[in-house]
């Protein structure tokens, strides 16, 4: 009887060594496929850094060069509290505005400002083909915190790799001291 037991107790503890097992193998495919999402997550990072580097060198070239020649959209969408600010001085006040790359590169190259965003809490979505990257941000000019919110990113892999094709923010500029 207590041969039995042991038996049905070895027998007991191999179970799932026979479960993994048979667990197929990932086929060549598969991870041929992890390893391409990697590289693809690995350039989109590569964008970043740039955009970030061109921002630091006030390169407006580089920066435009990181976005599709006939993208346009970048819009600035102002938080509700933000909005209510903004139309207490001015009735007038958009609460979403609507600008292009071109613009943001411009300033960039002219003006004598020091810029550095900062980026957090990156999330990277892609297939592939596209991708959608958010984040949390706070634009600092000259040192000091000049804007913050959350920022996505569309982005398409085009025939000479990842290419931002539009810019959305939320903005949340702290306010103005009297």
């Amino acid at each position: 009887m207590l041969k039995l037991k042991n038996l049905a107790l070895c027998a007991l503890a191999l179970l799932p060594m026979a479960v993994i097992a048979q667990q197929p193998a990932p086929s060549t495919a598969q991870t041929e496929a992890v390893n391409d999402h990697r590289a693809d997550e690995a350039a989109i990072e590569q964008v970043m850094k740039q955009y970030h580097a061109a921002i630091l060198a006030h390169d407006g070239t580089a920066l435009a060069g990181l976005f599709l020649p006939d993208a346009n959209l970048w819009l600035n969408v102002l938080t509700d509290s933000a909005y209510a600010l903004a139309q207490a001085k001015s009735p007038t006040a958009q609460k979403v505005r609507v600008s292009n790359y071109r613009d943001f590169a411009k300033l960039v190259t002219t003006t004598t400002k020091s810029f550095d965003p900062e980026h957090s809490n990156v999330v990277i979505h892609t297939d592939g083909t596209i991708a959608a990257v958010y984040f949390d941000f706070v634009f600092n000019v000259d040192g000091k915190a000049n804007n913050r919110g959350s920022e996505t990113w569309q982005l398409v892999k085009a025939a000479d790799g990842w290419r931002i094709a539009s810019i959305i923010y939320s903005s949340e500029p702290p306010p103005v001291q009297q």
